[in-house]
């Protein structure tokens, strides 16, 4: 602004002054206005001017020289803003000013000092004497600015840049199309967890495209606005006052109205292209309003969450995630030293992993490497960070709090409104790493509803990840980071509380999929009985339409049941763990995951004796044998028969000593078959008393299978038959896994009597039911069979590739050690060739 102009907005503003203390401000208020409003607001600027005149009028009351200075102040900066954006008002001031004062022979002598200390107008300087007159003022041309201002504020990387290659990739997809020519403007936003590395992609990407934007590089960092908020309009305000100040304009001359403010940013945005960097967006309405004018440039945003809304703008956002095992490593020998990796390679496998290949979390831990004052190793680091109880803990600079991943995961949740950082601490309590909306209301005490918005949130806050089957999990470190704040916020008893809430949800889905599978199995839980007081009148999932298939809800839930089990078995909810791990059982009778079994059992057989119940004590312990023999501890299986014989013995159970004598018959199958057949024997007899049918056909399915292994293959031809029939003629309708693994038993007596043709036949069709039953293990036996009936009578090979194929992908997925036989067998086949 030249020297003429700024005379006149000193003038105005003498004038101005005057006139409000005197009694023609009534008749001059109203032309003011509309000269103030200049085509906006009349009445607005009608409230500011009168606002101007009370705090004057109070000021000479009070004799304040200061309050006087600074209302004049604020006056001409309104003045020199208007002349600013429109010098053709300047015409219009004179003559209104000529009106308004019409017995003076020109404007008074004025000079202004814009005395400009660190960017802000300083009221002191600007006044030089008293209102009480005359006003003298000295002016200086404002410091240049417009289009040769080039900023250039993207912070530097100060390290060697890891990975992510290809979303910077994709950034120069989105972005890179700046240049002469280009008609619309770059717009992409990095998302992500915090900590995940969203500021460094977006200032290595401005690094390594600098020269794209001639007319330069604004930055600005929403983290460090939020604790300072601009008076007129917020964070949003504060930045676009940065972003002007950064296209050369004057802090005097910056509009106080944020409207003004996105006015003028576009005005001095328009015909440049530049790249504007915003980091730590939390809002999409932090953004809008700062997308340059200019075609050809660029606005690139980096956010924890809740940025969707920007891609309705024509914004692509890139959602980073982890480095991976390799990347990881990658970093920790830039920043530590390549010598210290190759010295130490598995320990600094392990700091990736259990940094989750955060590079935030790699960074502190290397931090820690090369500045500890003892010779701190990666291995001992590694031991440290094992323990999840102090990970957190150990990713941090001694005595820096704000150097730590605490701090980068709680800058997130401080931000999450209340409900939402309640059931972000309480989901650090859940036992599991994955879990639906209905258990997190479960764990929460929510309706599933409440609880799926609040989940939702935490998603957009990148606090929580949707995995690929539409459930929700925690990144490592977050799952500790809100454990943290749920030992820090919330009472004591909450904990035991929540896996109360959590193991009775998952109590009552578990008994529903059981029955849904088979509604006469022998069960010492009863859904009515031992269950009451529970949630037993919920809708039943499985009998919905569309609902999901008992076993494979069962199957995706295995790690998160497993994991209630120990955590509520810990906590001593024992009379809950029981009927858990006993529903459970009915996933693992049809795929067996050895393993898992196996510690299911032995937890419900402890919680069982704990809370003194023989009957479910000597049911979970006669199943246990199970998965234990077929580990190979033979020893233990008959140890934990005996003791469920005596269990049973107390209880009374007719039902329960037929099937414990059942199960200790096939122990006896290995050892001594006559012991076996009077097992079985026994169990058919006690299954009649009891009045069960489905008990006593199925052992009298094992008893046929005994007979054949003794020789007696006659015998065993009518009892497997038998069976055979009972199971398919049940009165709750036929069990169709059980009937096929009959035929299986009736194929290999087929086999032994040299009929291999029905032998063929009849185990196809077995192992057909058998996998629509969705009983793959015993699919995979059936399937074994036919492999050795097939490579015995010199059958088809690739018929038996397929079936050994089939059958160990079963065994390898379940953990049996048969696995491996398979796999050596299937080397064999492959190494001897296709016939």
């Amino acid at each position: 602004m030249d020297g003429e102009l700024a005379a006149l907005a000193g003038s105005g503003a003498t004038a101005l002054v005057g006139l409000m203390v005197s009694d023609a401000w009534v008749q001059a208020k109203g032309r003011l206005a509309r000269f103030f409003a200049r085509g906006g607001d009349e009445d607005s600027a009608d409230e500011e001017l009168q606002t101007s005149r009370e705090e004057l009028t109070a000021a000479r009351q009070a004799d304040d020289g200061d309050a006087e200075a600074g209302v004049a102040t604020d006056l001409l900066i309104r003045l020199l803003r208007i002349l600013q954006e429109d010098p053709s008002a300047a015409q219009e001031l004179r003559l209104l000013l000529r009106e308004l004062n019409p017995g003076a022979d020109g404007p008074p002598a004025v000079t202004m000092n814009a005395g400009v200390t660190g960017g802000v107008l300083n009221a002191q300087t600007v006044l030089a004497g008293q209102f009480h007159g005359g006003i003298t003022f000295n002016v200086q041309e404002p410091p240049p600015s417009g289009p040769d201002t080039k900023p250039d504020q993207v912070p530097p990387l100060t390290v060697t840049y890891i990975n992510h290659d290809a979303d910077l990739a994709l950034l120069d997809g989105y972005l890179g199309e700046g240049g002469a020519g280009t008609s619309r403007v770059g717009y992409a936003g990095l998302t992500g967890m915090p900590g995940v590395g969203k500021r460094a992609l977006a200032r290595q990407w401005a690094a390594k495209n600098r020269e794209r934007f001639p007319d330069g590089l604004i930055h600005v960092d929403f983290g460090t606005l939020r604790d300072q908020r601009d008076l007129m309009g917020g964070d949003v305000s504060a930045a676009l006052r940065q972003c002007l100040a950064a296209l050369g304009v004057l802090d005097p001359y910056i509009p106080p109205s944020f409207e003004d403010r996105v006015r003028l940013f576009r005005s001095r945005s328009a015909g440049r292209r530049i790249l504007i960097v915003l980091e730590d967006v939390n809002q999409p309405a932090q953004v809008t309003s700062l997308v340059p004018n200019g075609p050809g440039s660029a606005l690139l945003v980096t956010g924890n969450g809740k940025l969707d809304e920007l891609a309705m703008d024509g914004a692509r956002l890139i959602p980073l995630t982890p480095l991976d095992r390799a990347a990881g490593l990658d970093l920790l020998a830039d920043r530590c030293d390549p010598g210290a990796v190759e010295a130490e390679p598995e320990a600094a496998g392990r700091l990736v992993e259990l940094c989750a290949g955060l590079p935030k979390a790699l960074h502190l831990v290397a931090a820690r490497l090369v500045t500890s004052r003892r010779r701190l190793t990666m291995s001992r680091l590694a031991d440290e960070l094992a323990d999840e109880s102090r990970r957190l803990a150990g990713m941090s600079l001694r005595g820096r709090e704000d150097h730590s991943m605490s701090a980068v995961l709680g800058l997130a949740y401080r931000e999450l409104p209340d409900d939402a950082a309640r059931l972000y601490r309480l989901l650090g309590w859940f036992p599991g790493r994955a879990f639906d909306g209905a258990a997190a209301g479960a764990a929460a005490g929510l309706d599933t509803t409440t609880a799926e918005s609040l989940l939702n949130e935490l998603v957009e806050a990148s606090l929580l990840d949707v995995t690929a089957d539409d459930r929700f999990q925690f990144h490592d470190l977050v799952r500790l980071h809100a454990r943290e704040r749920a030992v820090e916020e919330e009472p004591e008893s909450a904990q035991r509380a929540l896996v109360e809430r959590v193991i009775t949800h998952y109590l009552v889905l578990t008994a529903l999929a059981d029955r849904a599978v088979r509604k006469d199995r022998l069960r010492i839980a009863g859904l009515a009985e031992d269950l009451a007081g529970l949630e037993r009148d919920a809708p039943d999932p499985f009998a919905a339409e569309g609902g999901p298939a008992p076993l494979d809800w069962l199957d995706a839930e295995r790690a998160t049941i497993l994991a209630v089990l120990r955590e509520a078995a810990r906590l001593g909810h024992h009379h809950l763990v029981w009927p858990l791990s006993e529903g459970f059982t009915v996933l693992f009778l049809h795929r067996r995951y050895l393993n898992d079994w196996k510690e299911s059992l032995e937890l419900g057989a402890a919680s069982a004796a704990a809370t003194v119940v023989p009957a479910a004590e000597a049911r979970l312990r006669s199943l246990l044998s199970r998965p234990l023999m077929d580990l190979g501890e033979d020893d233990r299986a008959r140890t934990e028969l005996e003791t469920a014989v005596a269990c049973a013995d107390v209880s009374g159970h007719t039902a329960l000593r037929a099937s414990v004598q059942e199960f200790f018959g096939r122990y006896w199958d290995r050892f001594d078959p006559s012991r076996a057949v009077a097992a079985y024997r026994q169990s058919i007899e006690r299954n009649i008393e009891a009045g069960e049918p489905r008990g006593a056909a199925i052992a009298t399915y094992f008893l046929g299978c005994a007979q054949d292994a003794a020789g007696d293959h006659d015998r065993a031809l009518n009892s497997l038959r038998r069976a055979r029939q009972d199971l398919l003629d049940l009165p709750d309708g036929p069990d169709q896994r059980m009937a096929a693994r009959a035929l299986v038993a009736l194929g290999a007596v087929h086999e032994r009597l040299g009929d291999t043709d029905e032998a063929m036949r009849v185990l196809s069709e077995a192992a057909g039911t058998l996998r629509a039953e969705g009983a793959s293990h015993y699919e995979a036996q059936a399937l074994v069979r036919l492999a050795d009936l097939t490579e015995r009578t010199g059958g088809s090979r690739d018929a038996l590739r397929a079936w050994l194929t089939r059958a160990f992908e079963i065994y390898d997925v379940g953990g049996s050690p048969d696995a491996e036989t398979l796999r050596q067998r299937l080397d064999q086949l492959d190494d001897t060739g296709a016939p």
